[in-house]
């Protein structure tokens, strides 16, 4: 048992190595490559968490912090998580230091004790694996205060690069350099969200069909 830990610890080990050393080259070379502007998904948490009056929103996988400043704007606080330094620069130079960035992995949480009460992961649970996303979902959700929110957007089986690449495992392949994607139907979302207060499964296309997925922590 102890054998198996182990060995599952350094598979974690070699995952968030390979992974950081991915998205530090992605951000070096091609610096905000998504723009400037939030996410039509960003756009609908904000809007959400202004009507729940959220305060205190913690971002995991906040890359250079494109999705942070429509929160901060609006009143809201912001915390992220970021794997690469790279992009945590890239985060403060164009934002300043509103943002209170954790460097590392978010297969690391919980980076201190701290309760928020909206959690918003954007574009990110889709590039982990099966132990990886439950671990996530947990972590979040332990995360959130009473009556808190998370909100998550994963891409959906409709993309038209379901199916390409070399296939890891049922719905989860392997493409774009390497890059593993575990692609959701509504199924997969009840299962693996469906413990941690999920209440709601909405639609949204972005440059892929995403699910925008909502789950509140009740008392």
């Amino acid at each position: 048992m102890l054998a198996g830990i182990a060995s599952a610890t350094l598979l974690n080990n070699k995952n968030v190595e390979t992974m950081t050393e991915f998205w530090e080259q992605a951000f070096q070379d091609k610096q905000e490559m998504w723009g400037l502007e939030p996410a039509k998904a960003t756009i609908l948490t904000k809007d959400f968490f202004a009507e729940h009056k959220i305060k205190n929103v913690l971002i995991p996988g906040i890359g250079y912090g494109r999705n942070a400043q429509i929160f901060i704007d609006n009143g809201m606080s912001v915390t992220g998580i970021e794997i690469s330094q790279t992009a945590i620069d890239l985060a403060q130079k164009n934002f300043g230091n509103d943002l209170k960035i954790h460097h590392g992995s978010v297969t690391d949480m919980p980076f201190d004790d701290k309760l928020f009460d909206g959690i918003f992961c954007y574009g990110l649970i889709y590039l982990l694996d099966k132990y990886e996303r439950r671990k996530l979902i947990q972590d979040c959700f332990n995360q959130l205060t009473e009556n808190g929110y998370m909100v998550f957007t994963a891409i959906t089986k409709d993309a038209q690069t379901y199916g390409q690449g070399i296939q890891i495992s049922k719905d989860r392949f392997e493409m774009f350099g390497g890059v593993k994607i575990f692609f959701y139907d509504k199924q997969s979302v009840e299962k693996e969200f469906g413990d941690t207060g999920l209440f709601e499964i909405t639609e949204v296309t972005e440059n892929y069909p995403f699910y925008l997925i909502k789950c509140r922590k009740a008392k």
